[in-house]
C-alpha cells in the first residue's frame, strides 16, 4: 500500500470538538427524520471509555445546545457496530466516528459527513502504532517472527487503527495473520490495551498517536510503561457524520457549530478552546466523504487479502478493481 496524499494543515482553525451526536426527530426506525427535533443525542465511543471522557465533553454539549437551540444529550455505547446500528435505527442522527466506522455509517446507516478533526498541532492524521512493555526487549522482528510466542491485544472490529492499520501496513504485507502468528489475541479499545501491556496480560498490542497522548494526561504511570515499536504512515483524522435526512436547518446547525466553535476572539474563544484542548483537538476542518477515500482504499486492499486467502477468485477480482479504481482517484486528486 502507498502513501497517501493526505491534508495535514488546517485550513483555518476550523474548530468543534471531536463527538457524535443525535437528534431524536419525529420518527424512529429507517423513516426519514421529519419536523424540529425535540433532543440531540449524540455517540461517543473514545478510546478511554466513558468514565473518563464524560466530563470532558460535557462543556462542549452544553455549548452545542445553546448554539442550535435543542437539549444534547451523550450516546454512549460499547462497540463500533452498536453505534452504526443505533445511528440505522435512528436512534442517533449524528456521531463521532472514526474513518473506517464512518465508512459503516454512510454505506449502512444513511449516514453524512460534515466535519473532520484537527489536532492541536494543527493536524487532521493521526498513526497507528504497536506497543510493547518499556525494557521487554521485544522489537518488532520478534513480534513478526511469530511462533505464538506473545498475548496480542488487537482493537474492535471497525477501529481504524486498532485494526484495519495494522492489517494493512504490517501484517498483510508480510502474509501473517495474528491468530495463527500470536499465543491468544484479544480484542478491546486502546485505553484497555495500554494498560493490559503495562500489567503484563497481553505482551503487544496496537494503539495510536491520539491514545498516547491521552494516557501520558491521564495516567503517566500507566505511560512510563510503554514503548512503541511500530508506527503506521498518516491517516485521515476521525470525522462528524450526520444522518442524511436530517432537518437541513438542525443539519447546518451542527456543521456551523463544530466548524466554528474555538474560532472566536476575546474569553469566550479562549474558553472553548480550553474546552478543545482537553479533548485534545483544536477545531474541525469542513469535510465530505472523499476525504475517507484513503481508508477505502485500505479496506479494499484487506478485502484482497482476505479473498486470496479463501482462494475466492470472483471476490479477489472485485476488490482489485475497486483497489485500482480507489487508486487512480488518489492519482488525480490536487
Amino acid at each position: 500500500m502507498t502513501q497517501f496524499n493526505l491534508s495535514r494543515r488546517a485550513l483555518a482553525a476550523v474548530a468543534g470538538a471531536v463527538l457524535a451526536l443525535g437528534v431524536a426527530a419525529c420518527g424512529s426506525g429507517d423513516k426519514p427524520a421529519s419536523g424540529s427535533a425535540q433532543e440531540v443525542k449524540f455517540a461517543i465511543l473514545p478510546a478511554e471509555g466513558q468514565s473518563s471522557s464524560g466530563p470532558l465533553w460535557q462543556p462542549l454539549l452544553d455549548d452545542m445546545s445553546k448554539s442550535i437551540g435543542v437539549p444534547v444529550k451523550p450516546y454512549f455505547a460499547s462497540n463500533y457496530t452498536v453505534l452504526v446500528e443505533a445511528m440505522r435505527g435512528n436512534q442517533i442522527q449524528a456521531a463521532w466516528f472514526p474513518a473506517k466506522t464512518a465508512i459503516e455509517a454512510i454505506e449502512r446507516a444513511n449516514g453524512e459527513v460534515v466535519a473532520r478533526i484537527v489536532d492541536p498541532n494543527g493536524l487532521d492524521s493521526y498513526q497507528s502504532t504497536l506497543i510493547v512493555k518499556k525494557g521487554s526487549g521485544i522489537t518488532l522482528e520478534d513480534v513478526m517472527a511469530c511462533g505464538k510466542k506473545y498475548d496480542f491485544g488487537i482493537g474492535d472490529a471497525l477501529s481504524t487503527s486498532g485494526t484495519l492499520a495494522p492489517l494493512t501496513f504490517l501484517f498483510n504485507p508480510a502474509g501473517v495473520s495474528p491468530e495463527q502468528c500470536f499465543k491468544t489475541v484479544r480484542a478491546a479499545n486502546h485505553q484497555a490495551n495500554s494498560f493490559a501491556v503495562a500489567n503484563g496480560l497481553v505482551q503487544v498490542a496496537t494503539s495510536n498517536t491520539i491514545n498516547a497522548i491521552t494516557v501520558k494526561r491521564q495516567n503517566p504511570a500507566i505511560a512510563a510503561q510503554l514503548e512503541e515499536i511500530w508506527r503506521s504512515p498518516p491517516m485521515p483524522e476521525a470525522g462528524i457524520v450526520v444522518r442524511n435526512d436530517l432537518d437541513p436547518a438542525v443539519k447546518e446547525k451542527i456543521r456551523t457549530f463544530f466548524l466554528t466553535y474555538g474560532r472566536g476572539e476575546g474569553p469566550e474563544g479562549d474558553r472553548q478552546r480550553q474546552i478543545l484542548l482537553a479533548l485534545n483537538y483544536s477545531g474541525f476542518n469542513p469535510a465530505d466523504e472523499s476525504y475517507l477515500n484513503p481508508i477505502r482504499e485500505m479496506i479494499a486492499d484487506q478485502n484482497l487479502a482476505d479473498a486470496k486467502k479463501k482462494g475466492d477468485k470472483a471476490a479477489a477480482e472485485r476488490a482489485e478493481a475497486e483497489l485500482n479504481r480507489l487508486r487512480a482517484l488518489r492519482e488525480v486528486q490536487p
